[in-house]
């Protein structure tokens, strides 16, 4: 699909996953190379795609599930296979760095080269989601990677509520922002379902910046034995493709494993980009009262 106008297809995945590595990355290929054949350029899998979301738990031996970013086994493999297909895929993973952990993801350019490496920012911390347990706060920064197909940024699952991440890749010249994530139900409270809020948040971020965005997340229900007894969550899929004014183009259902695929004329898009605005009025000189206020009230409010 791509081509003159500089036409690219991204595609998101979505799928159940089980605890065993080889299984889920076999998965992933599968449901890569069906992207491929619909035409896609750049593709998305959830995050932490290689096991059950472990982090329901706070468990020393759940550390041994990391690797080292370097002669990794799964991201060597995705390596191979984006060279193969000619498509970009951005690979998440659980990673060990010395004494520190992260919750990192590796993007692998359509020739196979790996382009660089983001590690997930924002970091939660409360029921069901106890990440903090397992990952040091991101210190790579915000970063746009200029690959074949689109200059893309990545941020990952919590950095997806927060404005300041995409307005940040995109004014580093991110052309399409991707969100890999896993979020599902809340084991304290079944009947609260953020789904709608989740997706609403990111189309935001879309429109904000004029620029598609891709969201990737599981499917299923996993339970995980945690110090407290049994702890299970309902992973909501609803994977999505927006256009560059917050509109969801291709939508997953809560259950199914699917393949969403979206093209976007991304010289089209930067036109509109620039003519509306949203750039060039920008008041970076005024905006660092988000500084000094972070947490506080204003005392004129």
């Amino acid at each position: 699909m791509a081509g003159a106008g500089r036409r690219v297809a991204v595609a998101a995945v979505q799928f159940a996953c089980t605890d065993t590595v080889a299984d889920n990355v076999a998965a992933a290929e599968r449901l890569i190379r069906e992207a491929h054949k619909k035409g896609a350029n750049i593709v998305l899998i959830q995050e932490l795609f290689e096991g059950h979301y472990f982090c329901q738990a706070q468990r020393m031996d759940f550390f041994g599930r990391a690797k080292p970013y370097k002669e990794n086994p799964t991201i060597m493999r995705m390596q191979k296979l984006a060279k193969e297909l000619d498509v970009v895929i951005p690979v998440s993973f659980f990673e060990e760095a010395g004494n520190a952990h992260y919750n990192s993801v590796a993007i692998i350019d359509a020739d196979g080269t790996d382009l660089g490496l983001y590690r997930k920012s924002h970091i939660p911390d409360g029921p069901g989601y106890q990440e903090k347990f397992y990952f040091n706060p991101g210190d790579t920064g915000f970063k746009a990677f200029k690959t074949k197909y689109a200059t893309i940024g990545v941020g990952i699952c919590w950095d997806q509520w927060f404005p300041e991440t995409a307005r940040a890749m995109v004014l580093q010249g991110a052309e399409i922002l991707f969100y890999p994530t896993a979020i599902g139900s809340e084991p304290q409270d079944m009947n609260l379902d953020s789904r709608e809020h989740w997706k609403r948040v990111m189309q935001g971020h879309a429109g904000a910046n004029l620029v598609p965005l891709v969201a990737s997340n599981r499917i299923g229900k996993e339970t995980v034995e945690t110090e407290h007894g049994n702890s299970t969550i309902k992973f909501y899929g609803n994977s999505f493709i927006a256009g560059p004014t917050g509109e969801i183009v291709k939508l997953a259902n809560d259950k199914d494993e699917e393949v969403l695929v979206a093209e976007f004329d991304l010289d089209e898009i930067k036109s509109t980009r620039h003519g509306w605005g949203i750039f060039r009025d920008r008041r970076p000189d005024l905006y660092k009262v988000l500084l000094t206020l972070d947490g506080k009230t204003s005392s004129s409010s």
